[in-house]
């Protein structure tokens, strides 16, 4: 099929787009890129993979523009770009689904039902879209393969994982440890900080203030009576842990007693106002935190009151004044701060709640009661306050606004839980993370040293295990004295136990045990974050180190990559944190040029889409419409210009607006086709073939090629710096330039075969043709159809060589500047005076720069002034800017008026041979009547000129007939338009 041969609707192009992508598959256009370029130099990028239990989104349309658009660029300046599409397949969200789908509550639920199964509905669940992923994929006219793509879930990805692991372990980065993280009570697994960092809400929780019976007030302070220490938390459920007090040593405390209350009680001086609300009180005695360490208290619970070494006031440094009573109530199985001092007074632990989110059965009042519902999570701290109230344990409650972790993939509230996991040493990497961010382009630049630099100096260790089914076995297998094997690869797994291993997932390893120097060696049973996949990704996609060494390290680390700004904290950050860890050392796992380097050299982090309100797309909300109808409506190529031309592309939020796509529509695609169009029409029948650009030196012709020669190099730094919106705002600037200017100024050179209009055919040519390459990674289809309609000589735009700008004319573009912004300050001293643009006046006269004859003409045309000159005339209208000074002579003679006459006559003569459907080759016959015999002869004077753009015979009466078609002031004339 000739796709030059192809419909040709000016609109919508969503027809023909999808012509030109079965053209793209019928001549394996793709492939054959790739085979043009294949002894060039590697471009890789990585493609982080989606997963496909859901269908694309704009945000999965954003990133593979973005990704279709570099490898597009790339290759037509002579690179080798393969493109391979990628899945994701393991983790929490193929699990919740299968979860859901097979009504599996709990993680009980799940091994009820058996690992196997589970695993099993897991697999058949990954790919439920792929095949709408393709379609969306293709008609968004991005070319990669998608027929060969890895999986994250494929034996040979997760090896390569195993790979990874066990170079980090041979480094001394990966340990065993006891730790305060956050866990997901409904996942019943950790996860890391990165992970915790993407999910956090402002929500309103209960706070309250608990009062804590101090046993040994007299003894230590000489206090009698009830004196009670006063705590305050967030989250009270975690009180039935408590098991210590801290203050702050230098900090202020006072023995407060309040009006109407016997009890004593102890809090920071400087919280007082704030805690004891509309209520006298008397400060009995001021005394320093250091004075309350050793006092003991009443556990408020009586669950774990045996607990060794607990129920005493202790300092602690993170103790502040500024919120709260001064006083911390601690519970080391929960939080950071809480599990340290825990560990330094030596208190035996107390986990009063599970994994799973639940109270122990030793907390009898509350046992099996979820400490933070999903669907109600302050049921439980409403159900501990109304305990601590009957027990005379609270002194207060309030609702408290803050920012609570939710699990980022199944939005359960986070708990700050202290359990095992193994960790990579990223602390221990914190200098050479950010010596390997140095070599980093990042787009926008200050993601490089604030949201990432900011993260990276910040980083703690890893949790990089799971407790959960569906993902990469930690490849660790533990005697029962603790000894630990590590392997790094399938081959090493088969000598140790000495059968074939053809699947690596949870249900196979498991089952394999190994025996060794006397001892058994069994798999521990978690899985690896599925984080540690994605930033195993490069490694994976290509079975490496196993298969595809040589390729892999000629293209690492990679030229580009992009995703959203929440991947600074996701997928930059793993394949940032395992490149630096593979590469650093005197003894590299991986040697490459350069040493120590990221995974990546060049990076665009894109913002969020919204609704056009504001708020986060819902397809619930029906908030926005959907990108299918979109692409239908506007075409895929609009819709890919319109994200790459916005902020979005510079991490900033897109309210993501329909009207604006229109206009990207008709303002850039539309009018391009125009001027293809355009260019056809007076070209197809090879009348003014044989011109050069060079031609008659026509000012217009060297104009536009001065501009082109300056887009050209525009648009290629442009993209070498990975600014995709100076470059599209580029081409869509000079595409209006070179309609409304350079193709309207042109319009009557055309309609002679002179050698002049040979040279503005040709040149129009060249230009139409470049513009056209340097939309086609931006705009593929469109750029396509333009190539093929106009006779490029390849089987697509996407075969050719990128433009090489040439030498810019700068002189004739600055004069142009001038030219156009005399036109722009004429246009406005005509409108001040109420002249219409086709009432011919006298003179235009300029100081301030020097105007060329050439330009001259322009202006004058333009203006439609007889005259442009340098002279200081001041009679007329006056306009001054940028150092330009004009005066427009608004006298108007009697031979200027009858010139008026007969452009106001041709404009109707051609409004009525558009209404009748004449083409340009049509040739009309005009009868123009009025009563007024000044008419009469202003159209008689100007006739031949009025035949000639009229493209017609005109004959002139005086006997008038039906309704006038023009009033002046002279009079009415009727005109009659026919073949």
């Amino acid at each position: 099929m000739d796709i030059s041969e192809l419909t040709m609707p000016t609109a919508p192009f969503a027809q023909w787009e999808k012509e030109i992508a079965q053209y793209w598959d019928d001549s394996d256009a793709f492939k054959k890129s790739l085979e043009l370029r294949r002894a060039g130099k590697p471009y890789v990028f990585y493609d982080g993979p989606p997963f496909a239990t859901g269908l694309p989104h704009y945000g999965h349309l954003l990133a593979s523009t973005i990704k279709d658009i570099f490898p597009r660029f790339e290759t037509m300046r002579g690179r080798y770009v393969e493109r391979v599409w990628g899945w994701d397949c393991h983790g929490l969200p193929i699990e919740n689904i299968v979860e859901k789908d097979r009504q599996l509550a709990t993680k009980k639920d799940i091994e009820a039902f058996g690992v196997a199964a589970f695993n099993d509905a897991c697999r058949d669940t990954v790919l439920t879209y792929a095949g709408e992923w393709k379609k969306t994929i293709r008609r968004l006219g991005r070319w990669v393969d998608m027929d060969r793509a890895y999986k994250t879930m494929d034996t040979t990805f997760m090896e390569s994982t195993w790979w990874v692991f066990a170079q980090l372990w041979k480094k001394g980065l990966i340990y065993e440890g006891h730790k305060a993280m956050h866990i997901c009570p409904r996942c019943v697994t950790p996860l890391s900080n990165f992970e915790v960092a993407q999910g956090y809400k402002d929500v309103k929780d209960l706070s309250a203030t608990a009062k804590f019976r101090v046993r040994n007030a007299s003894e230590k302070l000489g206090v009698e009576g009830d004196v009670r220490v006063l705590a305050w938390t967030t989250t009270p459920w975690t009180f039935p842990g408590n098991v210590l007090l801290a203050v702050g040593a230098e900090i202020v405390y006072a023995v407060v007693k309040i009006e109407g209350d016997e009890t004593v009680y102890i809090a920071a001086k400087e919280r007082l106002n704030e805690m004891i609300d509309n209520k006298k009180y008397e400060v009995v005695r001021e005394l320093p935190g250091s004075a309350l360490v050793g006092l003991t208290y009443e556990p408020l619970f009586s669950y774990y009151a045996s607990t060794p070494n607990a129920f005493r006031v202790v300092a602690a440094d993170f103790v502040t004044t500024e919120s709260g009573t001064g006083v911390v109530h601690i519970a080391p199985a929960f939080g950071e701060d809480d599990y340290n001092v825990g560990k330094r007074e030596d208190v035996g632990m107390v986990q009063h709640v599970g994994m799973d989110g639940v109270f122990r059965p030793e907390v009898t009042d509350f046992a099996g009661r979820e400490v933070k519902p999903k669907d109600d999570p302050t049921a439980t701290d409403v159900e501990i306050i109304k305990w601590l109230a009957h027990h005379d344990a609270l002194f207060s409650k309030a609702k408290y606004e803050h920012s609570y972790p939710h699990c980022w993939r199944c939005d359960t509230p986070l708990l700050n839980y202290t359990t095992s996991s193994w960790f990579v040493k990223v602390t221990h990497l914190t200098d050479d993370l950010l010596a390997t961010n140095e070599k980093t382009h990042w787009v926008p630049g200050h993601i490089k040293d604030g949201r990432f630099g900011k993260w990276l100096e910040g980083a703690r260790d890893w949790a990089v295990s799971r407790n959960r089914f569906w993902g990469t076995p930690l490849p660790i297998w533990k005697s029962e004295d603790g000894d630990v094997l590590c392997f790094g690869s399938v081959a090493e797994l088969e000598e140790a136990c000495g059968k074939p291993v053809d699947d690596l997932h949870k249900q196979h390893v498991d089952a394999i045990v190994i025996e060794k120097d006397g001892k058994t060696y069994r798999r521990i049973p978690e899985v690896l974050d599925c984080w540690f996949e994605s930033g195993s990704m490069p490694y994976g996609q290509l079975h490496y180190p196993f298969e595809n060494k040589a390729k892999f390290e000629a293209g690492f680390p990679a030229e580009f990559i992009g995703e959203g700004q929440d991947q600074t904290r996701g997928w930059f950050y793993t394949l940032h944190v395992l490149a630096t860890a593979l590469t650093r050392g005197e003894n590299p796992s991986i040697t490459v040029e350069g040493g120590m380097v990221p995974a990546f050299r060049n990076v665009i982090v894109n913002g969020i889409i919204l609704a056009e309100d504001g708020k986060k797309m819902s397809k619930r909300l029906k908030n926005y419409p959907d990108p299918v109808e979109i692409v239908e409506k506007y075409s895929a190529d609009a819709l890919r210009w319109y994200l790459a031309a916005s902020p979005v592309v510079r991490a900033e939020e897109l309210r993501f607006s329909e009207r604006e796509v229109d206009e990207v529509y008709k303002k850039t695609m539309l009018i391009f086709w125009n001027v293809v169009e355009f260019l056809q029409l007076y070209t197809k029948d090879g009348a003014l073939a044989g011109g050069t650009v060079a031609g008659t030196g026509n000012v217009l012709d060297r104009w536009i090629m001065a501009r082109l020669h300056q887009l050209t190099g525009t648009v290629t730094r442009s993209l070498e710096a990975y600014d995709l919106v100076t470059a599209t705002h580029s081409i869509a600037d000079f595409i209006t330039e070179l309609s409304q200017w350079y193709v309207r100024r042109s319009r009557d050179r055309f309609k002679e075969p002179t050698d002049d209009a040979r040279a503005a055919a040709a040149t129009l040519h060249d230009v139409v043709m470049t513009v056209a390459k340097l939309m086609a990674p931006f705009a593929p289809f469109i750029s396509e159809k333009a190539y093929m309609t106009l006779g490029g000589e390849k089987a697509s735009v996407h075969h050719e060589d990128w433009p090489t700008a040439g030498a810019v004319d700068a002189g004739v573009i600055e004069q142009m500047e001038s030219a156009r912004k005399i036109v722009e300050m004429g246009l406005a001293a005509r409108a001040e005076a109420k002249m219409k643009i086709r009432q011919p006046l006298a003179a235009l006269h300029v100081t301030g720069v020097a105007v060329d004859a050439a330009f001259a003409e322009i202006i004058a045309d333009e203006l439609n002034v007889k005259v442009v000159d340098a002279s200081t005339d001041e009679s007329g209208i006056t306009k001054e800017a940028a150092g330009i000074r004009i005066v427009l002579d608004i006298t108007i003679t009697d031979s200027l008026r009858q010139e008026g006459v007969a452009r106001e006559l041709v404009r109707a003569i051609n409004e009525q041979r558009k209404q009748l459907g004449f083409t340009i080759a049509d040739h009309a016959v005009v009868s123009v009547a009025s009563e007024s015999s000044w008419l009469r002869d202003a159209i008689a004077a100007h006739m031949n000129t009025m035949s000639t753009q009229a493209r017609a015979t005109i004959t002139v009466q005086a006997e008038v007939a039906g309704e006038p078609t023009l009033i002046f002031d002279e009079g009415a004339v009727h005109i009659t338009v026919t073949k």
